[in-house]
């Protein structure tokens, strides 16, 4: 199945959707080219969908649901990619050695 948020996230002068499958990539990827969403609005686990687009892709058989609903959603199916995060925990710290320590070597 389908999924798209209401049009609510403001960017470039329009409010934009996110679309997701709890499928698989490949059938979001095959819908987003009937929609006439080009590729590059492909973002980890969802496409960019701006406004305007929206009603088509209701139309075409997605469901339109809740912003909240969207990662729930996708993590249920096992397809949420997060963001890599800004600043990488160094391996000691996320081994819990604190810095005063010494590895044993």
């Amino acid at each position: 199945m389908l999924y798209l948020d209401p049009p609510a996230v403001p960017s470039r002068g329009r409010l934009w959707s996110h679309l997701i499958s709890d499928l698989s990539y490949a059938e979001l990827h095959a819908f987003a080219e009937a929609l006439g969403v080009p590729r590059r609005g492909f973002d980890r686990d969802h496409y960019d969908v701006p406004a305007e687009r929206v009603p088509m892709a209701v139309w075409l058989g997605a469901r339109l649901v809740p912003s909240r609903e969207i990662v729930l959603l996708l993590r249920a199916a096992g397809l949420r990619r997060p963001k890599p995060r800004a600043h990488p925990v160094p391996a000691a710290r996320e081994a819990g050695i604190s810095a005063g320590s010494r590895v044993p070597g």
